[in-house]
């Protein structure tokens, strides 16, 4: 798996994060990285800009990216799971903003190769397309539906309306990296590389509503996105 997943002996800027977090080795740049979380799965960091609404869960061991074969093993750690319990109202990195999501870019669209799921705030027309869609049958309940047109809607983010494929979940229980490759991209011959995932909780004004929303999209679909930026609010 190293030619797509990485080196420990790699110099990536937050791979070498990681390191300082959890080994105190310091980089040959001298910085030192801030962190705010260290476990033995996965280190929670600030993202940049810093700002009480960006954060980064980054796994503990070496993984580029999306592209990186591990991720769909049973033995990797359930890292979206875990970013939603520290970003969560309560949680011990919590993202103070009205509305959570949760993101991971393609491969050609993010800035650093060790993988990392934003924590970050969502615009209220977000969350309310989104029930919006999920009232009106516009969200798959099965993963095997989830690449259906019938479950392809436009979202609106910054730089105009974007195509996602979107499912709903009770809970973040499965592997989500699994569950995009088995019935998005192998199904439609696509790479994982290019795919971009964001979760946003579906939420009641003051309170998690028991479910999540799990948007996919990539460069294949009309009007799709390689970038989870895009609906995230930094």
């Amino acid at each position: 798996m190293q030619p797509l997943c990485g080196s420990p002996a790699d110099t990536d800027p937050l791979w070498q994060d990681v390191q300082y977090c959890t080994q105190g080795i310091v980089p040959p740049s001298g910085h030192k990285a801030d962190c705010l979380k260290t476990t033995p799965n996965y280190v929670v960091l600030h993202g940049v800009p810093v700002s009480t609404h960006n954060y980064l869960t980054v796994p503990a061991c070496r993984i580029t990216g999306i592209e990186c074969p591990f991720l769909l093993t049973p033995n990797v750690a359930n890292y979206w799971h875990e970013a939603w319990e520290n970003a969560r109202r309560g949680g011990d990195v919590p993202v103070q903003y009205r509305y959570i999501g949760l993101g991971i870019n393609s491969q050609a669209a993010r800035q650093l190769d060790q993988l990392h799921i934003h924590m970050a705030g969502v615009r209220d027309s977000t969350q309310l397309r989104l029930q919006a869609l999920d009232a009106a049958g516009r969200v798959a309940t099965n993963p095997s539906q989830w690449g259906d047109t019938q479950y392809q809607a436009l979202v609106t983010g910054t730089q105009g309306d974007r195509t996602y494929r979107i499912l709903r979940l009770p809970a973040l229980t499965t592997n989500l990296f699994a569950l995009l490759n088995t019935n998005v991209v192998r199904r439609f011959g696509l790479q994982m590389a290019g795919q971009t995932l964001i979760v946003v909780p579906r939420m009641t004004p003051t309170s998690f509503d028991n479910a999540f929303y799990i948007l996919n999209s990539d460069a294949s679909l009309p009007s799709g996105t390689i970038t989870c930026d895009r609906l995230l609010v930094y």
